[in-house]
């Protein structure tokens, strides 16, 4: 490791490298899916963290997060430029700022373990930095409302060890990876020392055949399967909401379902599908086509805005037209997406970031819908990252559904996030689970997160598929992110109480 040693006198290089280490990472994600990078780039970082000293770490660690935010979430210039109508220049320097936001996570890596242990130590690397890790990921998926993305658990999805899944979540398979890192970190440092490589070893072998063990169904089929269907329209973000494409597109959606007509069980429509408020289109069209495919047995779903005029608020939701109707209000909004925070302060200064001229309400914790007489959990867009939120919901549900409007994305990677995080979801608490978006990708995924059909992205498209509900509880969705957490605090404790005992006088 003289090489990284000798980076110390180049911080420049140094912090390239970083760079460069960071950038790789996204590419462990969807759709590459490249999830040894998920090892390989953190040990990189750690390495740098061990070697280099203070000032040049936290340097290198910054540049790592512009690495590793700027590539994986570029996708928020997309957003607020192409579709939500902001200069490119203000739309560049909004994102550049989130992203340098973001890129402090990893100097707060960096500085916190150097403070729990000394740098380049046993503790440093096997504990500390993996430990802390972790518990940034957990810190950045509430914090400011939450931005759960790009989690490193994420990205072994598709790997044989996804049994560890059900069991500990996506932070239980962060934490097995950062704890991988840090040992073969370690185990690079001192390459002659044969104890290190012994244990990385063992690790390796443990977090696999674990993975492989735990490789079980811990919930079992209920109830009879529905045939469910689903109806992508593919109307483009830009001409969504002018008033002359409303017509066209409840003809769209209509056409589109009534085909499912006494076939399926339940036909679902995406989130926004409809660019009118309820009330503006319920008995012209959406009430006469739900009472007709009720008379054949089949009840209608549908995403869009409600008025409530008692409160005066103005809701994301999902109303499901069966035997009494229901509706799900949104309840985890977008920051700048779906409402200003401090508006009454900021009043439309930054609606040019594409937030909406009204705000949407925040609506209450979420509770399952009833659809042909069985729970069903219900997550809106951006509400299917948060795994302990989809696990509570879980609990009372036997099947899932996440409808979103991803045209805001484009042609970048996020849709492909996107559904791997629902993926995840589906696996975590092994329910099934229908996803259905404007412009994709929608799909139909099983209770091991498996995809059973997708639909093509950027087309008109509609598909059924019969979805099996699920009862009974996975391990993740009892204990939640609750000893995954406990665990990583306590190590950060005791490093912390350890480093205290030994100091001087």
């Amino acid at each position: 490791m003289g090489g990284l040693h000798a980076l110390g006198r180049h911080p420049r290089l140094a912090a390239l490298l970083a760079l460069v280490a960071g950038a790789a990472l996204p590419l462990a994600f969807a759709p590459l899916g490249w999830w040894p990078l998920a090892l390989l780039s953190p040990v990189v970082l750690f390495l740098l963290a061990a070697e280099l000293p203070a000032r040049a770490a936290r340097w290198a660690a910054w540049c790592y997060g512009i690495g590793y935010f700027g590539a994986g979430v570029s996708w928020v210039y997309v957003s607020i430029h192409q579709f939500g109508g902001a200069p490119p220049l203000l739309a560049g320097l909004t994102t550049a700022a989130f992203v340098l936001a973001l890129a402090l996570f990893p100097v707060l890596l960096v500085e916190s373990a150097r403070r729990l242990a000394r740098p380049g130590g046993a503790a440093h690397l096997w504990l500390a930095l993996p430990a802390v890790w972790v518990a940034l990921e957990w810190l950045r998926g509430w914090l400011f409302t939450g931005f759960p993305w790009l989690l490193l658990g994420y990205s072994q999805l598709d790997t044989p060890w996804v049994g560890w899944a059900p069991v500990f979540g996506v932070l239980g398979m962060s934490a097995w990876l950062a704890l991988l890192a840090g040992g073969l970190a370690c185990a690079l440092r001192r390459p002659q020392s044969p104890r290190h490589w012994g244990v990385v070893a063992g690790l390796a072998v443990a977090f696999g055949v674990g993975g492989w063990a735990l490789d079980r169904e811990w919930t079992a089929p209920a109830g009879e399967p529905l045939r469910v269907a689903m109806v992508q329209g593919n109307m483009g973000q830009d001409i969504k909401w002018l008033p002359e494409y409303l017509v066209p597109t409840l003809e769209r959606y209509r056409d589109r379902t009534l085909p499912h007509a006494g076939v399926a069980d339940v036909v679902i429509w995406p989130e926004t599908a409809v660019p009118a408020f309820l009330h503006q289109v319920d008995e012209d069209w959406l009430s006469p086509l739900a009472d007709a495919l009720r008379a054949q047995g089949t009840e209608l779903v549908v995403g869009l805005p409600v008025y409530a005029s008692d409160r005066d608020a103005i809701y994301n939701s999902l109303v499901a037209f069966g035997e009494t109707r229901q509706a799900y209000h949104k309840h985890h909004l977008v920051p700048f997406g779906e409402y200003v925070p401090l508006r009454d302060w900021l009043g439309g200064t930054l609606d040019v970031l594409g937030a909406p001229l009204a705000d949407f309400t925040r609506g209450p914790r979420p509770v399952p819908l009833t659809v042909q007489g069985q729970p069903v959990g219900v997550a809106i867009c951006y509400e299917v990252v948060y795994g302990a939120t989809i696990a509570r919901l879980a609990r009372e549900s036997r099947w899932l559904v996440n409808v979103s409007n991803d045209a805001w994305f484009g042609q970048s990677l996020a849709p492909h996030q996107h559904l791997q995080k629902a993926r995840w979801r589906a696996r975590e608490v092994e329910r099934p689970m229908v996803r259905a978006t404007n412009t994709g990708i929608s799909a139909f995924i099983d209770h091991d997160g498996g995809v059973a059909e997708r639909l093509p992205r950027l087309a008109l498209a509609d598909a059924a598929q019969p979805v099996q509900g699920r009862d009974g509880l996975t391990p993740y969705a009892r204990w939640l992110n609750g000893p995954v957490v406990g665990l990583v605090l306590l190590v950060m404790a005791g490093l912390a109480g350890w480093r205290w005992w030994r100091r001087p006088g």
